[in-house]
């Protein structure tokens, strides 16, 4: 019979060695079968990745700006890539919610559901909107700088301090609403 350290210790220097075998560029695309994710008691997001715990994971959207629940980068505390989700769509019920809410709690993007004004004063451009979450104000030093167009009716807007809203569908706002965001476009 073995000693149990002695063959976890083995188990580890395996691991060692298939790190560093490992292409530090290769991408490692999850089968969605073999990963898993839930939040601690502590409300710290965690999972079960190839067979592996880990007790904090951490996501980002490999592209923010084009898809949300798509290409998702999966990383240990150390920030380090352990693979990538390619649609949450693909995972089970309680991993889908926890990875969901972690990507809202990552990315909070308050969605503007109309324009009150947008008002150019010296070299500031000031817009005050109306959010799902509330009234709030944007200023840009610019607007060329500040505002993305990711997707054909999609605009992200971003101020001077890094605050960003999101007009998911210009065309679905309100007639006062794009008849002001046209002035400025």
């Amino acid at each position: 019979m073995s000693d149990p350290i002695s063959v976890s210790d083995e188990l580890k220097a395996k691991d060692k060695d298939k790190d560093k075998d490992k292409d530090p560029y290769e991408i490692n695309i999850f089968e969605p079968g073999m990963i898993s994710f839930s939040r601690s008691q502590g409300g710290v997001f965690q999972g079960v990745v190839e067979g592996k715990v880990y007790e904090e994971l951490i996501l980002f959207r490999i592209f923010p700006f084009q898809y949300n629940t798509q290409y998702i980068s999966v990383r240990n505390s150390k920030s380090e890539e352990i693979g990538v989700i390619r649609d949450i769509d693909q995972l089970d019920e309680e991993s889908r919610a926890e990875v969901d809410k972690e990507l809202q709690l990552r990315y909070f993007l308050p969605l503007v559901t109309r324009i009150d004004s947008i008002k150019q004063k010296a070299d500031m451009w000031i817009w005050e909107l109306q959010t799902n979450l509330g009234q709030t104000r944007i200023v840009m030093r610019n607007l060329h700088e500040h505002m993305q167009y990711p997707s054909l009716n999609r605009i992200i807007l971003t101020d001077i301090n890094g605050k960003r809203c999101e007009i998911r569908d210009y065309s679905s706002l309100d007639i006062q609403s794009r008849n002001k965001l046209k002035d400025v476009l």
